[in-house]
């Protein structure tokens, strides 16, 4: 067939069965593609959470190990102790928590069963007039029922000991993992974005730096907004004498790494103990101060903390949610929104560097590698600079995308050189860069 008759058929069809044709399979292959990272999910599922939960971590104490490095403390040290710091007051947090919830628990358990007697009798004397009998059977069958599962009640213990061993598998290996990313996670970065061609592949480092700056930005905010959210609901609710306020308060912060449907959650199980508890009244002041802790969340505490680190429409963030709920549960809701957050600093990176017209400096393939065992060597701290890449957002066109750390583009460099902070051969202006936290070689370079 003829070019000619090739174009002559192209005409005979609607331009928009042809549009509608060419979206079509387009989408199919975009479609095809997620089902297969889906499946790959499904596959090394207990590997990729460790490493996803490593890297929130690690944005979370990546400022702390940049300051310590910053303030002569060499860098490995700095993540130990860091890392004991943090594991530290996490077992002290943890440990106050349970000893709180079982002291509380009695008081608890008898105050649920009052309550259940109070609205048995109020089903038998009041307006519904059930029958003695009948509220008497509803303990036996309940009863019954348990002793007729108790094979399934027996596998379920089995699979929550199982449980329980895959909890603590993923903990050593998230840890694990956190160490070397807060060592020297921006070389292994680099390692990994080898298998980009070369034309692309400086945009692509500084896209990942970008959306790690995000990261960095996202963990600080959400976790001084989840402190906000559980100081002030607990001091409400302990206030109020609601039995476990604490450990309610404690399960508000955990939930508010949860955007929306985490606080949502956490505050009505507060609310419902104090309803079964304190009676409606509480229950109503305690709907309240949850309400106006979840406003001054929405309107002053993100805004103002998260500023630009995470531009994401709510409807985004609720069909995020979801979505990782539904592929891996309660983990894939927290690992949602940050995962989203960093794509979109990431493509936004990109496209600001498209927009701008400039050239990115090709990577050099024939770098040395770094002389490690473990082929990685300490990154440079930077993240706790202010103006960090992706800190506040997405890199802009012309603004400070050219900020970013030592390893966004290649160097020459001595082998003696190499793992010291702040130290680059040449000088004048590539030193005057250094010493701003950004060596990234541009044009002028």
């Amino acid at each position: 067939m003829t070019g000619s008759d090739h174009d002559s058929d192209r005409t005979k069809v609607h331009p928009l069965v042809r549009a509608a044709a060419e979206w079509s399979w387009r989408l199919l292959v975009i479609m095809g593609a997620l089902y297969v990272l889906f499946l790959a999910y499904q596959k090394f599922g207990e590997v990729l959470v460790p490493v996803g939960l490593a890297i929130l971590g690690a944005a979370f104490l990546a400022p702390a190990v940049d300051w310590l490095h910053r303030h002569r403390v060499p860098r490995s040290l700095s993540v130990i102790i860091t890392l004991l710091v943090a594991m530290g007051v996490l077992a002290g947090i943890l440990a106050f928590v349970i000893e709180q919830f079982i002291d509380g628990l009695p008081r608890l358990t008898a105050q649920v069963t009052d309550t259940v007697n109070s609205v048995k009798d109020w089903l038998v004397h009041g307006p519904f007039n059930v029958p003695q009998e009948q509220m008497d059977h509803i303990g036996n069958d309940v009863v019954n029922v348990i002793q007729k599962n108790q094979d399934k009640v027996t596998t379920g213990a089995l699979a929550t000991a199982a449980t329980v061993t895959e909890i603590v598998t993923g903990t050593l290996l998230t840890i694990f993992l956190m160490i070397f990313f807060l060592y020297g996670g921006g070389q292994i970065w680099r390692f990994c974005t080898k298998v980009i061609p070369i034309g692309s592949r400086a945009r692509v480092m500084h896209a990942g730096v970008a959306g790690f700056g995000t990261l960095v930005g996202y963990v600080r905010a959400t976790v001084a907004v989840a402190l906000v959210d559980a100081v002030g609901i607990g001091v409400g609710l302990a206030i109020l004498q609601v039995p476990l306020a604490l450990p309610l308060a404690s399960l508000v912060f955990i939930g508010a790494f949860i955007p929306i449907v985490g606080a949502l959650v956490t505050g009505t199980l507060a609310v419902l103990i104090a309803l079964i508890t304190n009676g409606w009244i509480a229950a109503v002041i305690a709907t309240a101060i949850v309400v106006a802790v979840m406003q001054i969340e929405s309107h002053v505490l993100q805004p103002f903390l998260l500023g630009r680190s995470v531009r994401l429409h709510p409807v985004a963030v609720v069909l995020g949610i979801a979505a990782g709920i539904v592929t891996a549960g309660i983990v894939g809701g927290l690992l949602a929104v940050p995962a989203i957050a960093f794509f979109n600093t990431a493509v936004r990176s990109l496209y600001a560097e498209l927009d701008s017209g400039d050239e990115a400096v090709p990577a050099d393939p024939a770098e040395p590698e770094p002389d490690s065992m473990y082929g990685v060597v300490a990154d440079e701290p930077i993240w706790d600079e202010m103006d960090a890449p992706g800190v506040h957002g997405p890199l802009e066109p012309g603004g400070d995308r050219d900020q970013g750390t030592r390893d966004e583009e290649p160097r020459d460099e001595e082998p003696g050189n190499r793992g010291r902070p702040g130290e680059k051969p040449g000088g004048g202006e590539r030193d005057h860069e250094a010493q701003g936290g950004s060596d990234r070689p541009t044009d002028r370079d």
